[in-house]
């Protein structure tokens, strides 16, 4: 399939996606409680891509400490522990993963 196709459709099914959310809700508030579920979403969703990638080499389980992006990931904690800035956390983890790895790789 062409690859300009692909990019369209995939754009107009996004597109939809979002404008019937906002079709079918914009109108109306959303209750209390939906809004606070909702502001777990976005630590779910990151920790679903995140962890897999930090805990896992080659489908095993790998806590061991020649897990360099174990360590990244744990001083990216304490950073969003302490300043609670996304940025600040994204930037220290892969500083301090690409440090690691000139390193000890």
């Amino acid at each position: 399939m062409n690859i300009w196709l692909v990019m369209l459709l995939g754009g107009l099914l996004t597109y939809l996606t979002r404008l019937s959310f906002i079709l079918l809700l914009g109108r109306g508030a959303f209750p209390a409680w939906l809004l606070r579920l909702l502001q777990y979403v976005p630590p779910a969703v990151l920790s679903a891509i995140i962890f897999p990638e930090v805990l896992f080499r080659e489908g095993q389980l790998h806590l061991a400490i020649d897990n360099l992006r174990l360590l990244a990931a744990l001083v990216a904690a304490v950073v969003a522990w302490r300043w609670h800035n996304a940025l600040l956390t994204i930037l220290t983890g892969m500083l301090t993963l690409y440090l690691l790895q000139a390193l000890f790789a």
